[in-house]
């Protein structure tokens, strides 16, 4: 009997970002090889200071989201002129992501993870302090700069100091808080929104912040490796210039009379891009390692997740400014609403195992797909008279399936990838990641903005809004095409679907 080759699964912070609840057998990433024989006695804590990081980030990502229009009139600026202020964090996250794993190899992960941190929490003062759009959006970069170094660090934190039979249980306790965060952000945002002051959003940050400080360095050990790969410079600075210029090309296409700029910066972008990978053909070490596209069940992962996450990215963006613009709620309402989508996430952690294994990844990933996208499409016809808990439960069942598409991306994506490969895998995808549910927001605005432009009106309508909608879900209902592309037996070994199969026909070819 040939051995199975051994598999990689998803990097848990990339579930995370997602909205994923894994299940327990997905938690499992491939361990590092520097990783204990033993855990220590404090593994638990190390896991919840990691955890208490991700509480950190996505709390902020969630409340913020809420409180976009409140920010608008205080900045004078259209409201969804505020998507500069959610890609410029997404944006960092891209560019700064790829280098997280060496700058820990080589100055320590205790000593990154704690600047990453403060990197965060400066980035914070500094958004709370800002007096105008421009100011703001360059104070999430810097945050973003530190969210980029603080999730993968943490993870590599935690597969270092955690032996491989503590790991799933080391994972649930990361889980919880990270879990909480999204679901306590949007009704946080709208009472801070409401009954505050935004700038509260991004002070509530540095306690904290200080208090993960201490725990850090009392807690978690400072792990270097001996012998580290030198940076990519090169590639370092084509992959940023590629991913900034295209990224606020799309952006200021969204801009009425910022059209030539965003061309010029489109075309500097694909200019860069090309470059990039000229510079990193058969190149080793390069900072996104172009050759794990070679393996047909990563690259497709890539190009479906890719385009599924256009309306992930989306989502965020548009719900809370059609709530509170189209439909003039409330922060405080528009976020009780919109918490809907991280209850739904929640409420498939237990489904997901039981359908991969009954249908396989192949068929879920297109039924599911199409459910999923069919969700999000019908917040197009959302309307003030809509009874809230119909709003409520639509964004549920949605979170519910684009969930569960997520876990199926997130893990097959690794299904050929070979343990030494692995850390390089998990860069690449979350660089892709952050990319494109930044160039969600971007779609989302450029849709709104050209369906203004048809209607003739200065602010978005409830109309606007919904062509909006139906344009970003309709580009993800593109990824349909790719996903009946993957094999019937992808990850068969990691869904048991094919293996439960073989297994019963081994039964029965027995019995005759």
């Amino acid at each position: 009997m040939l051995k199975p080759r051994r598999r990689g699964i998803a990097s848990v912070n990339a579930e995370i970002r997602d909205g994923i609840v894994p299940a327990a057998s997905a938690l499992a990433p491939a361990r590092d090889p520097g990783g204990p024989d033993t855990s220590g006695p404090n593994y638990r804590v190390v896991a919840l200071i990691v955890a208490s990081a991700l509480f950190m980030e996505f709390v902020d990502a969630t409340v913020l989201a809420t409180a976009l229009p409140t920010m608008a009139r205080d900045f004078g600026v259209r409201a969804q002129d505020m998507s500069i202020a959610l890609t410029s964090y997404l944006l960092a996250l891209a560019i700064f992501i790829p280098a997280s794993g060496l700058l820990a190899d080589r100055f320590g992960s205790r000593t990154v993870f704690r600047a990453a941190i403060a990197l965060f929490m400066v980035g914070s003062l500094a958004c709370g302090q800002a007096p105008t759009l421009e100011l703001i959006v360059l104070a999430r970069f810097v945050q973003g700069m530190g969210g980029a170094m603080m999730i993968p660090v943490g993870r590599l934190v935690l597969l270092r100091s955690v032996a491989k039979q503590d790991m799933v249980n080391a994972m649930s306790w990361l889980l919880v808080p990270a879990l909480i965060g999204p679901i306590v952000g949007p009704p946080l945002g709208g009472f801070i929104v409401t009954y505050l002051d935004w700038r509260w959003i991004f002070y509530i940050n540095l306690p904290i912040g200080l208090i993960g400080l201490w725990l850090v360095t009392r807690y978690i050990a400072n792990f270097r490796e001996k012998d580290v790969a030198p940076f990519d410079g090169p590639g370092f600075v084509l992959s940023g210039l590629s991913l900034g210029c295209l990224l606020f090309g799309f952006e200021m296409a969204s801009r009425a009379g910022k059209g030539p700029l965003a061309l010029g910066l489109i075309a500097i972008g694909t200019a860069a891009g090309v470059l990039y990978i000229r510079h990193a053909k058969g190149r080793g070490g390069a900072i996104l390692d172009l050759t794990l596209l070679k393996d047909r069940t990563f690259r497709l992962s890539v190009i479906a997740g890719s385009v599924t996450r256009i309306t992930q990215g989306a989502q965020p963006f548009l719900l809370p400014l059609m709530m509170q613009v189209g439909f003039g709620f409330s922060a405080a309402r528009s976020g009780t609403i919109t918490v809907a989508t991280a209850v739904g996430s929640l409420a498939m952690k237990a489904a997901a195992p039981r359908v991969l294994r009954r249908f396989g990844f192949r068929r879920t990933l297109i039924w599911n797909g199409v459910i999923a996208t069919a969700g999000y499409a019908t917040c197009g016809l959302f309307s003030p008279n809509w009874p809230t808990w119909a709003m409520f439960g639509i964004l549920a069942f949605s979170g519910f399936f684009m969930s569960l598409q997520f876990t199926a991306y997130n893990t097959i994506a690794y299904d050929g990838i070979e343990p030494r490969q692995m850390s390089s895998a998990t860069a690449f995808y979350s660089t892709f990641q952050q990319l494109m549910l930044s160039l969600g927001i971007c779609v989302a605005a450029v849709a709104l903005h050209l369906a203004m432009l048809v209607h003739g009106s200065a602010h978005a309508t409830l109309g606007d809004f919904s062509a909006a909608f139906w344009v970003v879900t309709a580009i993800s209902l593109g990824a349909t095409i790719w996903n009946m592309r993957f094999a019937n037996d992808a990850g068969a070994q990691i869904s048991g679907h094919v293996a439960a199969h073989e297994s019963s026909g081994d039964m029965e070819a027995a019995k005759e």
